[in-house]
Order: structure tokens, then C-alpha cells, then sequence
């Protein structure tokens, strides 16, 4: 007995309208939009990102703010200031509308403007002296690491000597001896040259550290051997193949140092070898606060809290791109 035959025309043409469907086409991501998706689901990363990029944007647009509004940070306000006592009138160190952070004791400047200007002035030195530490330590760290021997001995050396300088009597001696003027440079300019140096010549060791530790886990990685067998030599391995797969621990590790910095900053303009007045500077309003935290205490606490948001933005947005960039990161 045969089977029955089945009729097939019904189902060929939904086989061949299945078969035309397009297919979407699966889209790669790459490593650096899987970390900024991360990222973003950070909420208090991404707050800190926002101060941190609105202290920026202040501090590069600090001077045409004050040209705009017709501002400026060390005019003096005597009629502010009570004559016998020397501080604010009013309370609350003299807030109002047109000074809305009050203003200082004895001289009646402007705190809110000098926090203004100060800004630019912290951040430059911050930067620069990271960039500076993250250039040194970054090459040092990946040669070391990279080349070992007797390469790897003098450099860990050096790391090791420079870390054990007291380094911050050996800025106040720089900064003090160089005062009055050097390398063509006096005034303003060469506070913050000194600054610059000073910060981020001492502290490349702490990244250099860092970069010459994984360095030493990637140099034996698959594709480092791949180079070497196309005939790569040293230096492109290092620059090509090495450093670019270090840039998410050295970009982490330089959100974390700028805030450092910028309290290192703070301290050498709060013991007088930093910014020097009346040029404005948060470590240099703090110094000048001492004197008055009893009766006028707003001079000291609006300078602080300048201070101690700017640093915290910096480290929330720190550890948020450490944990977007960690591959085994759960989140």
C-alpha cells in the first residue's frame, strides 16, 4: 500500500519567502564603546564626570567670565569691612547679592571671583604635573618591564630612590630657593613651572611602578610573540603593541593622581613656597583663612569645600572608569 502523496505547493512559497527575509547583521562593539556603556550605567561615575567637566569648563573660561561680568579678583572693598574688628560686616562673612560667597577679611576681596580665578591656576598645575608623572613613569614602566636585565635593575632603582625622598620638604627647598626668579622666568609663570616640575618630576615613580607591572604580564602574551616573529624589534613592541594596551590602567591612574595633585598644590601655597598673593590660589585662600577661622569661619570653609568637591569628583569618576574598563568587571 503506498503512502499518500502530500501536496507540497503550499508550503514551498512560505519556504521561499522565509529564505528572503533579510537578516540583520550582528554589529560588533568595540573595547571602548563596551566600557562607555559600562560607564553610563555608573550614575555616580557620571555625576562625577559632570563636576569634573563643569570645573574645567569654569576654570579654561575663568578669565572671560571675569572680562564679561567686569569682575575682578583682588579689588579691594573697605566699606565691606568693619575697621576694628577687620572683618566682613553682616553675617555669614558678608554675603549679598553682589558677593554672593561674602568677602575676605582685612582686605574685602571678592571670595567668589577669587574662587574663580584660583581655579585655573589649581587645575593648570594639576594637569600639567600629571601629565608630566604619566609621560616619565609610562616610558620608564614599559621599558623596564619590557626589556628587563639590567634595563629593568637601574630603572626599579631609580623608582626606588626617588620614593624614598621626603617629598614634600624636598618641594618646599625647590620652590623657596626659586622664588625670585629662574630660567628666564619670574612672577606668576615660574611659580607654576615650578609647581609643574617639581609635582610631577617626584611622582612618576607610583605609575612607573604600575605600567612596568603589567607590563611584565603582557610581554609574554600571544601577540607580542606574533610581532616578534613578523621581525618587529624593541622599540615598535614597546610604543606599538605594549603601551596602547596599557592606556586603560594609565588613563584610570591619571584621574586618580590629578586629585592628588591638586591637595599637593594646596599644601605648598598653604605653607607659603606655592602661588604666591595676591595672585589667587585655593591652597593660598586656606593659608590666609587660618588666621580668621574663629570670627570669619566662611573664608576658610568656601575654599575647602572648593577643594574637597573638586577632589571628589576626580575619584568617583577614577573608580568608575576603573570598573568600566575591567573586562571582568560584572557590571
Amino acid at each position: 500500500m503506498t503512502a499518500p502523496l502530500q501536496d507540497t505547493s503550499a508550503a514551498e512559497p512560505a519556504a521561499v519567502a522565509t529564505s528572503e527575509v533579510p537578516r540583520k547583521a550582528i554589529e560588533g562593539r568595540s573595547l571602548g564603546r563596551i566600557a562607555w556603556t559600562r560607564l553610563k550605567r555608573d550614575k555616580v561615575a557620571m555625576a562625577g564626570g559632570m563636576v569634573v567637566l563643569l570645573l574645567v569648563v569654569l576654570a579654561m573660561l575663568s578669565q572671560p567670565i571675569q572680562w564679561m561680568f567686569g569682575l575682578d579678583p583682588d579689588a579691594l572693598h573697605q566699606d565691606l569691612i568693619d575697621p576694628s574688628l577687620a572683618t566682613p560686616v553682616g553675617s555669614f562673612g558678608g554675603i549679598s547679592w553682589e558677593h554672593p560667597l561674602g568677602v575676605e577679611p582685612k582686605f574685602g576681596r571678592d571670595i567668589a571671583t577669587r574662587i574663580l580665578e584660583g581655579s585655573w591656576v589649581s587645575l593648570l598645575v594639576a594637569f600639567g604635573s600629571t601629565v608630566v608623572s604619566v609621560f616619565i613613569g609610562s616610558v620608564l614602566g614599559v621599558i623596564a618591564g619590557y626589556y628587563g636585565g639590567w634595563a629593568d635593575t637601574v630603572i626599579s632603582r631609580m623608582m626606588d630612590t626617588f620614593l624614598a625622598f621626603p617629598l614634600l620638604l624636598f618641594a618646599i627647598s625647590i620652590s623657596a630657593a626659586l622664588q625670585g626668579g629662574a630660567f628666564g622666568l619670574e612672577g606668576l609663570p615660574l611659580h607654576i613651572s615650578v609647581l609643574i616640575f617639581v609635582i610631577g618630576f617626584f611622582s612618576w615613580p607610583y605609575i612607573g611602578r604600575i605600567v612596568r607591572g603589567q607590563t611584565l604580564s603582557l610581554r609574554e602574551r600571544e601577540f607580542v610573540d606574533a610581532a616578534r616573529s613578523l621581525g618587529a624589534r624593541g622599540p615598535f613592541i614597546v610604543f606599538r603593541e605594549l603601551l596602547p594596551n596599557l592606556m586603560a590602567p594609565i588613563l584610570v591612574y591619571s584621574t586618580l593622581l590629578i586629585p592628588t595633585n591638586i591637595l599637593f598644590e594646596a599644601s605648598l601655597s598653604f605653607l607659603g613656597v606655592g602661588i604666591q598673593p595676591p595672585q589667587a590660589s585655593w591652597g593660598g585662600m586656606l593659608s590666609s583663612a587660618v588666621a580668621y577661622y574663629k570670627v570669619d569661619p566662611m573664608f576658610m570653609v568656601v575654599p575647602g569645600m572648593a577643594i574637597f568637591v573638586t577632589v571628589l569628583a576626580f575619584n568617583l569618576l577614577g573608580d568608575g572608569l576603573r570598573d568600566a574598563l575591567d573586562p571582568k568587571s560584572s557590571r
